[in-house]
């Protein structure tokens, strides 16, 4: 009776081992679910980028230094 109970014992280790490794290598392989937050942080980075840009854009055209030489004026 003593060596069915060990092998009940020992099955039931082994089966849960098992089970445990198997969640493990799959939430491991599973990439990150995206993060609404983050995903609406970039977003608006990317547009800010863009916006910069037109700044910038026409901050360096010789219309605004003429402009701002008459309001200097």
């Amino acid at each position: 009776m003593s060596n069915a109970f060990t092998f009940v014992i020992l099955l039931v280790t082994v089966v849960t081992f098992g089970q445990l490794a198997q969640t493990y290598i799959k939430q491991r392989a599973k990439p990150p679910e995206p993060n609404e937050d983050i995903e609406n942080t970039l977003r608006k980075i990317d547009e800010l980028e863009e916006r910069i840009k037109v700044l910038e854009r026409i901050v360096t055209e010789n219309r605004y230094d003429l402009k701002s030489e008459i309001d200097a004026l």
